[in-house]
């Protein structure tokens, strides 16, 4: 009778704690769905980097920081703001008035971003090249004897002939094009050449037709050309616990989208619509949430524990690598980082989670391969392992500091960077599992004291996409806002490296290709095939450098 009892009483209990940690998780389930609906609503329009959307998003994040408890650890509370860099922008104040009608900018006519800012007045002839007067350049004939080859650059090529104009006093240069062969010149705002003294201004065809029909007549101009740097501040908001404990674990993620696709970064093509991103990447800032919350209360004391809400992913890491470039916790202290970006479509029929940087330690092994009562929590989940510490996320910034990461990853789907990309669509109980998994392996790791070890691997090819037939084979610094692409890192074996290419060179020019910024540099590398080699030149510091590349 006795054995009856305690059997029923077991059978009881056991009952009882499984509905108490139903609870639990249907409490965290419902948790992840008010973060996420509200990150993802379109009050939050997008939460592009700058905007209000993202101001909206960033107190969100930090309110419920405080309400965790977490300490703020930004350089303004919780927030730590930072500088994106774009590149130059034609400001209102340009105008170009040609006998007394005013011209339309960009419909008519548009500075070039090597272009220097001044005003003038004038009464040039377009036949005469004269001294302390704007001169007049048809590029029909280079143009011409141009098109057929892939290596030339037009705006290279405009910019030697403004220097030459500039040296022989020249006020400014007016660039046109007779030619049936398109030129597709453009305001390129990405670019951050060095400025000229004089103004380089395109006309285009109607502007031409309409008021430069007459070369030998006398012109009456007068033009201002305004263009300064663009720019726009974002924020990461970072938390954190504070157990006095030597070492430190970082848990980063993302809560930066596309806004309404102003940067050109849909994949649903001219799109202008709130492009949501409830997996890409408020899934991941809902994780980072509720991790903070059972953290704090948890009895898991051995670390400290800091969460970071990154900005400025989507335009290339720019937060990450910012926090990374000014720590607000000793570096040195980290033991490792884990990253969540897109963990909110995990496949019920298939539940696949991607584990990248698996190689960043040796620990990882040992921490995944263990069973028993060592084992980790895996539920259903099934992994695939990437062993790179590099990749398109935030978790990068941390491994090229020679910290070990862990980044986790449910997969791309159709809706990725489209407005599509809705709360409705999460699978919330999948969400569930991998926070549930991530927990468990900071609780069986915390059981091995001192930091875990680093261990460098094999890097991914960031710039060998679809579209490009060769690679340099270097990792580009995104947040770089000087003229030419500054090299975060080379991988062993590629063209970039057998050149001689090292960490913090900026590359300025490939073969005959002016490299003003990583756009230019995407643009010169399809321009090449395998095999085919050219010159690459570098800035090292102070030095200018050179050298043989052949593209594999």
């Amino acid at each position: 009778m006795r054995n009856y009892f305690l059997i029923l009483f077991l059978l009881i209990f056991g009952a009882t704690e499984a509905q108490k940690l139903k609870k639990e998780d249907k409490q965290l389930v419902a948790n992840l769905q008010a973060h996420i609906q509200y990150l993802a609503s379109d009050e939050l329009q997008g939460r592009r980097t700058g905007t209000q959307g993202e101001a909206l998003a960033m107190k969100y994040i930090s309110d419920k920081f405080k309400g965790v408890g977490l300490a703020p650890k930004g350089t303004n509370d919780y927030l730590q703001p930072f500088v994106i860099n774009e590149g130059k922008q034609v400001n209102p104040s340009t105008h170009l008035i040609v006998g007394g009608q005013a011209l339309t900018l960009y419909k008519d006519f548009f500075p070039l971003a090597f272009s220097g800012n001044a005003s003038l007045e004038a009464l040039p002839s377009m036949a005469i090249q004269e001294v302390q007067m704007p001169w007049f350049w048809d590029i029909k004939e280079v143009v011409e004897e141009n098109k057929g080859n892939p290596h030339w650059d037009v705006y290279a090529a405009i910019e030697k002939k403004a220097e030459d104009a500039q040296k022989k006093s020249a006020t400014a240069l007016f660039v046109f094009n007779t030619s049936a062969t398109k030129d597709n010149i453009q305001f390129k705002g990405s670019e951050r050449p060095s400025q000229l003294s004089i103004p380089v201004v395109y006309l285009t065809k109607e502007a031409v037709s309409k008021y430069f029909n007459d070369e030998s007549a006398t012109l009456d101009i007068k033009l201002k050309t305004d263009i300064s740097p663009k720019s726009r501040t974002g924020n990461n908001v970072i938390g954190f616990i504070d157990n006095g404990a030597p070492t430190t674990i970082v848990f980063g993620a993302h809560f930066d989208h596309l806004g309404l696709g102003e940067d050109g970064n849909s994949l649903q093509q001219g799109s202008k619509d709130i492009h949501n991103g409830a997996d890409d990447n408020a899934s991941g800032i809902s994780a980072l949430i509720e991790l903070a919350r059972m953290l704090k209360a948890s009895s898991l004391k051995q670390n400290n524990y800091l969460f970071v809400a990154f900005s400025g992913e989507e335009q290339g890491l720019y937060g990450s690598k910012y926090f990374t470039e000014n720590p607000t916790v000793d570096l040195g202290s980290v033991s490792y980082m884990i990253n969540m970006d897109m963990i909110g479509r995990l496949n019920p029929s298939s539940p696949v989670l991607t584990v990248g940087g698996f190689g960043t330690s040796p620990s990882w092994g040992a921490v995944y391969n263990a069973t028993g009562k060592k084992s980790i929590y895996k539920g259903a989940l099934q992994f695939r392992f990437d062993s790179s510490g590099v990749g398109p996320s935030d978790h990068t910034s941390f491994y090229r500091k020679s910290i070990p990461v862990l980044f986790y990853f449910t997969g791309l789907h159709s809706d990725y960077h489209k407005p599509t990309d809705d709360a409705d669509k999460i699978n919330y109980t999948g969400e569930l599992q991998v926070i549930k998994h991530i927990y468990s392996l900071v609780e069986v790791q915390s059981r091995n004291a001192g930091k875990v070890a680093f261990t460098p691997t094999k890097e991914m090819q960031m710039n060998a996409t679809a579209s490009f037939k060769v690679t340099l084979g270097i990792m580009p610094d995104y947040s770089f806002s000087g003229n030419g692409v500054r090299v975060d890192g080379v991988t062993e074996g590629r063209p970039a490296q057998k050149a001689g290419l090292k960490a913090g060179d900026v590359i300025v020019k490939l073969g005959d290709h002016a490299i003003g910024s990583l756009e230019s540099y995407m643009e010169a590398l399809s321009k090449f095939n395998k095999g085919d080699k050219t010159t690459v030149y570098y800035n090292r510091g102070s030095e200018n450098h050179s050298s043989p590349v052949e593209f594999q």
